[in-house]
């Protein structure tokens, strides 16, 4: 079976049409549960996220805030392992009938071996995989599986990619661009800044791939100032605060995570992006 990876590219699009950029969720397999996950995920969409992605809890993760890890610290001490991750991506598809992408760094993939975690992810129902530090001179292996099984491969780009790295990247990249919006880890934070707006532009002028931003965004406002320049906005962090301010209760949890969904949906509809 292959992956996703054109339904993917045709929501994307299809935002695009309609003079909006996508919303794009995040949360990491197996928080509060594996099952709990699940149900968490199927519900940003059902709030009116276009896509999301599925983190693979890590022990040591690099981008990402103290919110993201204590998500993923209580989905480690939860015993979540890799096939998890998979079934939580193929059943949240499922569920939805919207693109799942995997987030995850580079070694857990190269452990579990990457023709087969290519294979399982695309037989999921999968879209692709976020691969936030795996340099693009060691990513042939892995983007070739990909390519076979219907896989995006979406890389990373920060405002302190040089323009001759940025066309670099992207020309090795599908699906879409990961844009940080700034230096530094995930998290919610007051605003977003221009260097987020600078780096689109820049990213833009190497590619045609979409260019969706990420890192800070919380809130409708902040979701609607991105909307106005990226083709995509990211919310990972704040998803995870609201299961975490309803720990123990997983209904008031689900509801919380339906909210912001449609209150960063109605965002990202406020202002048509900037072409």
């Amino acid at each position: 079976m292959a992956g996703n990876v054109e339904l993917l590219s045709s929501v994307l699009a299809g935002a695009k049409a309609e003079g909006r950029a996508a919303l794009v969720g995040y949360l990491p397999a197996g928080f509060p549960t594996v099952d709990g996950g699940v149900r968490a995920v199927t519900a940003m969409i059902e709030g009116g996220c276009d896509v999301v992605e599925v983190g693979l809890p890590h022990s040591d993760p690099v981008l990402d805030g103290p919110v993201i890890q204590t998500a993923d610290d209580i989905a480690l001490r939860g015993g979540v392992k890799i096939v998890d991750v998979i079934r939580t991506v193929g059943e949240a598809h499922a569920a939805t009938g919207a693109p799942v992408l995997c987030m995850t760094y580079w070694n857990p993939v190269d452990a579990y071996g990457v023709e087969r975690f290519a294979a399982d992810l695309a037989a999921a129902g999968g879209a692709g995989c976020i691969l936030p530090d795996l340099p693009v001179e060691e990513s042939e292996v892995w983007r070739k599986a990909a390519e076979q099984h219907g896989l995006a491969t979406v890389f990373v780009v920060a405002p302190s990619s040089r323009d001759e790295r940025l066309a670099k990247i992207t020309a090795a990249g599908t699906g879409f661009v990961y844009a940080a919006s700034l230096m530094g880890v995930t998290g919610t934070r007051e605003s977003v800044g221009r260097e987020a707006q600078d780096l689109v532009t820049r990213t833009r002028a190497t590619t045609d791939l979409p260019v969706c931003v990420g890192l800070g965004v919380s809130n409708a406002d902040q979701a609607a100032e991105v909307a106005q320049f990226a083709d995509g906005v990211i919310v990972g962090s704040a998803f995870v605060k609201r299961l975490l301010a309803h720990e123990g209760d997983l209904e008031a949890g689900l509801a919380g995570v339906r909210e912001l969904a449609g209150e960063l949906a109605k965002g990202v509809r406020a202002h048509a992006p900037v072409s």
